[in-house]
């Protein structure tokens, strides 16, 4: 049995009439919370980001939301504003069962740098503590499930897989957003990163 579950950015932005909305984003948050029961370990993150963050297409003038810039850390999709701190979007869905997270990260709340991996910035480097914290508690067998499958859970378990914990992504409590065929790239990676997807 894996030794930790992680739900993946399970908030309101992300599910119907969100401001980034994953289609279908809330239809997974009962299945997660009943998997939940399954572990001894819940890790839960949430986009958290400034109001002036980078990654929001309005602070570019003349860029259309989901364009690609290009930043000091390579490529980046220009999102419309979501997940502002402390605001409704950024909260979890209500009917996600939080009293069972351990642990809560918050990524992306560096303004000058986004993070879709629940272990590292954008950047690649810059560590969220996901890592150490998991070590610590000798967690190696990591569940995956949440928002969004091609962005951030893909995100995460490919440095998951690299960091050498033991993968498997939950498809079926899973949502893309499938930006220009990114579902069907994400999840090559992931296989061939050894991630099982179930």
């Amino acid at each position: 049995m894996a030794d930790a579950l992680l739900v993946i950015d399970v908030q309101n932005d992300f599910c119907p009439r969100g401001a980034l909305a994953v289609a279908g984003g809330d239809a997974i948050v009962a299945g997660i919370n009943v998997l939940m029961a399954e572990f001894g370990s819940v890790v839960l993150t949430q986009d958290w980001h400034p109001t002036d963050h980078t990654s929001f297409a309005d602070k570019h003038p003349g860029a259309a939301p989901y364009s690609v810039t290009q930043m000091a850390y390579g490529p980046q999709v220009l999102w419309p504003r979501h997940c502002v701190q402390g605001t409704k979007g950024a909260a979890f869905h209500a009917d996600l069962n939080t009293n069972r997270a351990d642990l809560i990260i918050r990524k992306g709340f560096r303004a000058e740098i986004d993070s879709y991996s629940a272990f590292f910035e954008n950047d690649q480097k810059t560590p969220t503590g996901l890592e150490g914290y998991l070590r610590s508690r000798g967690l190696t067998k990591l569940v995956l499930a949440g928002l969004a499958t091609d962005f951030c859970v893909a995100y995460s378990a490919l440095d998951a897989a690299r960091l050498g914990f033991d993968v498997t992504v939950r498809m079926d409590l899973s949502r893309a957003i499938d930006l220009d065929g990114s579902l069907a790239a994400m999840a090559a990676k992931m296989k061939a990163a050894g991630v099982m997807l179930a």
